[in-house]
């Protein structure tokens, strides 16, 4: 039995990494998936033709969360299949660097995308969710519970959205939408290629499962809080990171 069948679902920086992972996992269990992607057209279009090809519904739609004009576009876009029931916000950036050297602009840039862009993107979805409720899935980091020099805006953006979820899950509860987050721990993407390398040697030494992180590890999870089988769960930080916190 598909686990999400016909959920109309919207992941945000769903062209590569864990949110081309989340998108396949959502369709390969039923879900009417919109793709969205800020500059990866090429990417997310790959993303919706492995969709398509398995069977699956996903379109690719082209939106910067950061921008409300782009926002509203893209849940627009999934008005063709309905109410949408399901919202992942996945889009986000990191840079690590050490506190001399942290800039202004750096700062705005990643709470722009991590934190504005979580916020923009549940304002409309809440405009668009079907009238029996829905799922909001923040993509967090193990980095807000297991401190990690180096990542102090990356952290402080992260936290930001942990906050943003335990606050949401009790203002939204009155309609049926719940509110999580998944805390991934390091994991293998294009945007983090560790295979292979000293750094996943020390990842997998510190991590008490014994190997990094893949994107299938934190899609099966979302999948689970979009179905009704979390039907009871709301507010909740869930690491999924192989004991690395």
């Amino acid at each position: 039995m598909n686990k999400v069948q016909d959920k109309v679902t919207i992941v945000t920086g769903a062209s590569k990494g864990i949110g081309a992972a989340i998108a396949k996992a959502m369709a390969k269990d039923g879900a009417k998936v919109v793709v969205n992607y800020a500059a990866d057209k090429t990417g997310a279009e790959a993303v919706v033709a492995d969709i398509t090809a398995n069977g699956g519904s996903a379109i690719a739609i082209q939106a910067d969360v950061i921008k409300a004009a782009d926002v509203k576009r893209l849940f627009a876009a999934a008005d063709g299949w309905g109410k949408i029931n399901t919202l992942v916000n996945n889009a986000g950036v990191y840079k690590f660097e050490p506190i001399e050297m942290i800039t202004e602009a750096e700062f705005h840039r990643q709470f722009n995308s991590n934190v504005l862009g979580t916020l923009l993107c549940i304002q409309e979805a809440l405009k668009h969710f079907n009238d029996t409720g829905g799922s909001i899935i923040n993509i967090s980091s193990v980095a807000t519970v297991k401190a990690t020099p180096m990542s102090l805006v990356y952290t402080a953006s992260k936290s930001a959205v942990d906050g943003i979820t335990r606050v949401l899950s009790k203002e939204l509860a009155a309609k049926n939408i719940r509110v999580n987050a998944i805390l991934p721990g390091p994991t293998q993407t294009e945007g983090n290629p560790v295979a292979g390398t000293e750094i996943e040697t020390y990842i997998a030494g510190q991590t008490p499962l014994g190997r990094i992180g893949q994107p299938g590890d934190i899609a099966a999870l979302a999948v689970f809080l979009a179905s009704d089988d979390a039907a009871w769960i709301t507010g909740q930080k869930i690491s999924v990171s192989g004991g690395f916190d």
